[in-house]
């Protein structure tokens, strides 16, 4: 099964590249999705509770995950070793519900899977991706994205800057595809690579 790793700056379009190569035989590995697992974790919200209080939880008991952003990725001094602390008690949580789901997409014959995730270089998942995607996509469009996710261009700015440089991911991806344009032209730059690697 060939992994491939999905790179781009925030509100890129990963997650629409990702659904494309799902619908062309892939299966998809969603960091996301298994960070809400693991922030669910008892472990993980005993450890938020002693670290930031009641402050991150919600009325349900359970990790408020925007009151947690507030705090990891403000612009407040110390936000940075908090966002540290969180991904250092997460991402090996996160890494071995990824390689669960991985193991199960092998054992159903799937020939390729897909991983979409945020901090794919930083955490160091790129170790397993075997083709590293570059989602390429001007700044003013992922920005007016954001906008309309409800962020202000302050909490882009800070997502952004917690990440590695779009320079460096340019220079890791094997492969680039254009988000700029129409989901048309992103739909068959996807439909290329993937007949490029299953003919």
């Amino acid at each position: 099964m060939r992994m491939i790793g999905l790179l781009g700056g925030v509100a890129s379009g990963k997650s629409f590249v990702a659904r494309r190569l799902e619908a062309l035989g892939a299966g998809v590995l969603d960091a996301d999705r298994a960070g809400h697992q693991a922030l669910r974790m008892p472990r993980v919200e005993g450890a938020a509770r002693q670290r930031w209080g009641e402050q991150v939880f919600g009325p349900d008991g359970r990790i408020d995950r925007d009151k947690l952003a507030s705090i990891v990725f403000s612009s407040a001094l110390g936000a940075e070793n908090e966002r540290e602390y969180l991904e250092k008690l997460t991402h090996p949580l996160i890494k071995d519900l990824l390689e669960a789901q991985k193991t199960r997409f092998v054992d159903d014959g799937f020939v390729a899977a897909v991983l979409d995730a945020p901090l794919l270089l930083e955490a160091g998942w790129d170790d397993f991706c075997d083709i590293l995607v570059l989602i390429e996509t001007l700044r003013e469009l992922r920005l007016a994205r954001s906008l309309i996710r409800g962020w202000s261009e302050e909490d882009f700015d800070t997502r952004e800057d917690a990440q590695e440089s779009l320079d460096l991911k340019r220079e890791r991806a094997d492969v680039k595809i254009d988000n700029s344009g129409s989901p048309e032209q992103t739909e068959a730059q996807v439909e290329r690579f993937w007949h490029t690697l299953f003919g």
